[in-house]
C-alpha cells in the first residue's frame, strides 16, 4: 500500500464516510446487510489471518474503515447490538476449524505407529514442554524487540529451566520405547491453530509458531469470540430486564385503569 493510500485509510478510520465530502462513498451505510458487522467490530477472520498461510482471501461482505469509524460514532448514540451476528461469524468459523483439529488428530492416530497408554503420556509431557518453551521464547523476542532487556532476561531463565525439565522427559520418554520408534517423528495437531507440532522440534521452530501471526491470530480471535459471548450475554439480560420492566408498568397502568374506572362505575350508580 502506498504512503497516500495509507493516509486515506488512516482519515477514513478517524472521520468516516463524510470525511471530505464525497457523497458516493455514503451509498451504502454501515448497518446495510452487506456490511460485514465482524469488520466493524475489528474481528474478521479474514483481517485477522491476512498474509498467513491460512489467508482467507477477501471477505465476502463489504470490508471499509470509513464505515467502521461510522459504526463507531453511531453506536456512540444507539446499540446496534452488532455483536451478535459477529459472535455468530466467528463461532461458525471456530467449530470449522476445531472440526479440522479433530480430522486432524484422527488422521495422526490412524497414521502413527500405536504405542501404549503410558508412553503416550510420557510423550504428551515433552509436547506440553515444547509448548511452554515455544511461548516463553516468543515472549522473550516480543520484550527484546520492545527493549525491555531485564524482564527479557527474567523469562529468559524460565526458557533455561523449561528446557531442563524437557530434556529430562526426554530421557524418560526414550528409555520407555525401542531406539527405532524413539526417532520417528511424532507429531500432534495445535489445538489453538491445528498447525502440526513435532515431538522433537526446535527452539526455532516452537518461537516461530507460538510467535507467529497465525497462532497469535487464532489466540485473537478466540479471546475475541468469547469476549462477544459474554457482551451478547450481558446486553440479552439487559433487554430481558428491560422488557419484564415495562411489561411490570403497562400490567400496574392497566391495574390503576381498571381501578380508576370501578370507583367511576360506583359514583355514576344509580343510589337505591
Amino acid at each position: 500500500m502506498s504512503a497516500q493510500a495509507q493516509m486515506r485509510a488512516m482519515l477514513d478510520q478517524l472521520m468516516g464516510t463524510s470525511r471530505d465530502g464525497d457523497t458516493t462513498r455514503q451509498r451504502i451505510k454501515f448497518s446495510d446487510d452487506r456490511v460485514c458487522k465482524s469488520h466493524l467490530l475489528n474481528c474478521c477472520p479474514h483481517d485477522v489471518l491476512s498474509g498467513t498461510r491460512m489467508d482467507l482471501g477477501e471477505c465476502l461482505k463489504v470490508h471499509d474503515l470509513a464505515l467502521r469509524a461510522d459504526y463507531e460514532i453511531a453506536s456512540k448514540e444507539q446499540d446496534f447490538f452488532f455483536e451478535l451476528d459477529a459472535m455468530d461469524h466467528l463461532q461458525s468459523f471456530i467449530a470449522d476449524c476445531d472440526r479440522r483439529t479433530e480430522v486432524a488428530k484422527k488422521r495422526l492416530a490412524e497414521t502413527q505407529e500405536e504405542i501404549s497408554a503410558e508412553v503416550a503420556a510420557k510423550a504428551e509431557r515433552v509436547h506440553e514442554l515444547n509448548e511452554e518453551i515455544g511461548k516463553l521464547l516468543a515472549k522473550v523476542e516480543q520484550l527484546g524487540a520492545e527493549g525491555n532487556v531485564e524482564e527479557s532476561q527474567k523469562v529468559m531463565d524460565e526458557v533455561e529451566k523449561a528446557r531442563a525439565k524437557k530434556r529430562e522427559a526426554e530421557e524418560v520418554y526414550r528409555n520407555s520405547m525401542p531406539a527405532s520408534s524413539f526417532q520417528q517423528q511424532k507429531l500432534r495437531v495445535c489445538e489453538v491453530c491445528s498447525a502440526y507440532l513435532g515431538l522433537h522440534d526446535n527452539d526455532r521452530r516452537l518461537a516461530d509458531h507460538f510467535g507467529g501471526k497465525l497462532h497469535l491470530g487464532f489466540i485473537e480471535i478466540r479471546e475475541k469470540l468469547e469476549e462477544l459471548k459474554r457482551v451478547v450475554a450481558e446486553k440479552q439480560e439487559k433487554r430481558n430486564q428491560e422488557r419484564l420492566k415495562r411489561r411490570e408498568e403497562r400490567e400496574r397502568e392497566e391495574r390503576e385503569k381498571l381501578r380508576r374506572y370501578g370507583v367511576m362505575d360506583e359514583l355514576n350508580s344509580p343510589s337505591i
